[in-house]
């Protein structure tokens, strides 16, 4: 069964430590996304339908909103990877520009051959995540000088990248695709029927699936299950409603099928997933 073994939040985003033995669903996430093997199988990941392997000599590296899946080997042993999932503003205090890692074309290759600091500096990450959970300020750091190190080796930064006018350009979307995204935003779990939100919005469902992937990079149902994802996240980390009831919040009826989801979209079962989150606060706690 795949689970988190540790994850650590803050302002840059979320890491997880996952030991993993089972596929994933097509999936994405607003955040720039990077992969690391820590230990265990070779493994692989489909990007936009692209088969990359995760390795310890390769990364795989994903821009927000870029479709995605775990594509685990039932043959083979389970694989722990390092997962990164980083806010651009807060790569902005290393780099103005790296704020762009939002963007649609960051990473320009899906895959990176990993130099040896990237390697050691991700296990040192898996590291003390693992033996010194409380310790965030730690954790803060040896993430910055990961993400320094694949940023500055796997992306164009010295240059302003052309996804900076692809992100202008999404603005400018048709006001009814606008409207659909923030009905979405507003209440994810209240999105129950693709058909309905497209006749909502005043269009046909041929055109709205086709307009709303053409602005947003990925399909209604997927953006949908971003949003779902994230509140999620973010109500059994921090938060003390029961799984039944934050499931219901996002539109599952059955509390089977909310775990379902999330299992199949965050590697882990929501109760594992709280556990370890808030090992760090209660350590930090009983350390006070």
């Amino acid at each position: 069964m795949s689970d988190a073994l540790r994850i650590a939040r803050g302002q840059f985003g979320r890491v997880a430590l996952l030991d993993m033995d089972r596929p994933l669903v097509r999936h994405a996430h607003p955040h720039c996304h990077v992969l690391l093997k820590v230990e265990g199988a070779d493994t692989q990941f489909s990007v936009r339908d692209r088969m990359v392997p995760l390795t310890d000599e390769s990364a795989v590296l994903i821009n927000a909103w870029e479709p995605h899946a775990y594509e685990h080997d039932l043959l083979r042993p389970k694989t722990v990877i390092l997962a990164l999932y980083i806010e651009p503003r807060w790569l902005e205090h290393f780099r103005t520009n790296w704020g762009a890692s939002h963007a649609p074309d960051f990473f320009e290759t899906s895959v990176g051959s990993i130099s040896p600091d990237i390697r050691r500096l991700s296990r040192e990450l898996a590291d003390a995540m693992v033996h010194a959970p409380h310790d965030a300020a730690l954790h803060e750091d040896m993430l910055g000088r990961l993400m320094i190190t694949v940023i500055e080796r796997f992306a164009a930064w010295r240059t302003l990248p052309y996804s900076v006018s692809d992100m202008a350009r999404r603005g400018a979307a048709d006001f009814r695709i606008r409207k659909a995204v923030a009905m979405i935003k507003a209440d994810p779990g209240g999105i129950t029927d693709m058909n309905r939100l497209a006749t909502d919005v005043g269009l046909s469902r041929a055109h709205f699936f086709r307009q709303f992937e053409t602005t947003m990079g990925v399909s209604p149902r997927v953006y949908l299950n971003v949003q779902r994802l994230e509140r999620a996240v973010n109500a059994i980390s921090d938060g003390e409603e029961t799984f039944s009831a934050i499931g219901s919040s996002l539109g599952f009826s059955v509390p089977a099928h909310f775990s379902r989801f999330f299992h199949d979209h965050a590697g882990s079962s929501p109760s594992v997933f709280r556990s370890v989150t808030r090992l760090a606060r209660t350590e930090f706690e009983t350390l006070g």
